[in-house]
């Protein structure tokens, strides 16, 4: 069966914020992933599928479940780190990785088991790898976020933040490399995360459908098009594509080199100080996020115009309840925003 040609993520309308916020995130996984919140039929997922099949094709060790990366032997799972020892890996070019967490997945599945099929024809403890190992490189996507059980979502963001998967269970004994971007998507209106799960991802944006008509208008138009031809609608947003394919190479490779200024410093401190952010974990990713913006766009130094930009997604889901002040968090960091930098 033929694979349908993804949406392509230039074409896509409205969303910036959930757009650049996985921009963000793709020139620099160790922010800490993307929650996106809002209405149904607004595009998440097509989104992040158009996002993976934009990016370029990544190298990987031939017959490795965990798409290890030959060319980073820091990152070798230990049977690469083996083969390698022996001689050189053979490598070759694959998509990155975009892998769908269903709501009922259970834990075995999600981090591996034992493979009961061969312990049973040979008795041999062998590892069956899961999502996590499926996801390694690439992406991890959980839809309805908010109705995963909360031990499984603990578990993901902690192995999204370590960047490795450690089994042991059923005389098992595996650490694996699981580095990927962590991307949950849901509606509010089903529940909500625990406020201690939202603080660990790194963005959280907020998805509204557009109420505008010409907005509205050009969603359906674009929509139809793709529909009725996928590859032809795809063929003519391949200069734009290519274009941002290679404005995220460029920004990648130079995120090291952009320069963030003691007054960067001290303005996100200041924004967080402002907000009564609990710990550091919003200046942290507020400066992330803001040098990965940098290098997005080619300057090499970050200043107030990144940090204005990516602040809403980076704190607006980290800010305590206020019972004195009613306005809901993006309104109220927008309005500290203004406080410090100015209408």
């Amino acid at each position: 069966m033929t694979q349908r040609v993804p949406f392509p993520f230039s074409a896509i309308v409205g969303q910036d914020e959930m757009k650049l916020a996985i921009l963000v995130a793709a020139v620099d996984p160790g922010i800490g992933g993307v929650l996106a919140f809002g209405d149904r039929g607004t595009g998440k997922s097509t989104t992040i599928r158009a996002l993976a099949a934009l990016l370029p094709e990544i190298p990987v060790v031939e017959g490795c479940p965990y798409r290890c990366d030959p060319g980073d032997d820091r990152t070798l799972c230990e049977d690469c780190r083996a083969r390698k020892a022996r001689g050189p890996l053979t490598a070759r070019m694959a998509p990155v990785p975009v892998v769908d967490l269903p709501l009922g997945a259970t834990e075995d599945r999600v981090v591996g088991a034992l493979d009961i099929q061969r312990a049973l024809a040979s008795g041999e403890k062998a590892f069956e790898p899961g999502l996590l190992a499926r996801a390694n490189r690439g992406f991890l996507y959980i839809d309805e976020a908010n109705l995963l059980e909360d031990h499984l979502v603990d578990l993901l963001l902690d192995v999204a933040a370590s960047g490795e998967n450690l089994v042991e269970r059923e005389g098992l004994s595996i650490r694996h490399p699981a580095r990927f971007v962590l991307v949950g998507s849901g509606n509010p209106e089903e529940g909500e995360l625990r406020p201690q799960l939202l603080d660990r991802f790194g963005l959280s944006v907020e998805v509204r459908t557009p109420e505008d008509l010409p907005t509205r208008v050009e969603v359906i138009r674009r929509r139809d098009a793709y529909d009725r031809d996928p590859t032809g609608f795809a063929a003519r947003w391949a200069g734009a594509e290519a274009e941002l394919r290679g404005r995220l190479v460029a920004a990648r490779e130079g995120l090291a080199q952009v320069v963030v200024p003691d007054a960067a410093y001290e303005t996100a401190a200041k924004l967080c100080l402002a907000l009564g952010t609990d710990g550091l974990r919003g200046e942290l990713t507020l400066i992330r996020a803001a040098r990965a913006l940098a290098a997005l766009e080619g300057r090499g130094e970050v200043g107030d115009a990144e940090l204005r930009r990516v602040a809403p997604p980076a704190l607006r889901h980290r800010l305590r309840r206020n019972p004195l002040d009613e306005a809901v968090a993006g309104t109220r960091v927008e309005r500290a925003i203004q406080d410090l930098f100015g209408p």
